[in-house]
């Protein structure tokens, strides 16, 4: 009687004389190594293709208008891309390759994405947007979004409304703080 140990060599065994054995067996085997040979080749070569771009200094916090907003569309010399949700700006340039020029959200870049993220549509609007006519959920949903940007990206200021006028921000300033005590957020519907 053989042990398991001998049955697992036996069965290898087996196995190996039947691949060198056919020279079917070993073309296949062969055409297997290469395949597995050009992805790990690709993959390897698409890393050193693309350099890390080194991160782009903080910019300082300010207030924007919707035009101060759309220049900032990832296709400025600096390639810095901004989004605003829910009434406040994001600086998003480290997921260019989500909001930049040819991402899957290049529509967001440069402007105001509380609506589309609301209405789950990759579509912006060129002009300030009150979100007054959003449903309960499509608001709670802003307010998700809102929060998400806040975890993962700088916060740069708030959206203006037409003629809003901008505050000034101090160097160590937050967004919750600023020298002039006002609330910034958008009218709520009861």
């Amino acid at each position: 009687m053989e042990t398991k140990d001998e049955e697992v060599a036996a069965f290898i065994s087996r196995i190996f004389n039947e691949i060198v054995s056919s020279p079917l067996n070993l073309a296949l085997l062969g055409a297997i190594g290469y395949v597995a040979y050009k992805i790990v080749a690709t993959q390897m070569e698409e890393r050193k293709v693309k350099p890390e771009e080194p991160p782009l200094p903080k910019l300082r916090k300010q207030d924007m208008t919707m035009e101060q907003l759309k220049q900032y569309n990832g296709t400025g010399p600096e390639g810095r891309v901004l989004v605003a949700v829910n009434g406040k700006v994001f600086d998003v340039t480290k997921g260019k390759r989500f909001y930049g020029p040819g991402g899957p959200y290049a529509a967001f870049a440069g402007r105001d994405a509380s609506r589309g993220l609301a209405t789950f549509s990759v579509a912006a609007s060129d002009d300030f947007d009150d979100l007054s006519d959003l449903t309960p959920v499509q608001k709670e949903s802003v307010k998700e979004w809102e929060t998400q940007f806040t975890e993962k990206y700088e916060y740069i200021g708030r959206l203006l409304r037409p003629g809003e006028l901008s505050r000034n921000y101090s160097d160590g300033e937050t967004e919750g703080e600023s020298s002039e005590e006002e609330d910034v957020s958008r009218p709520k519907a009861e």
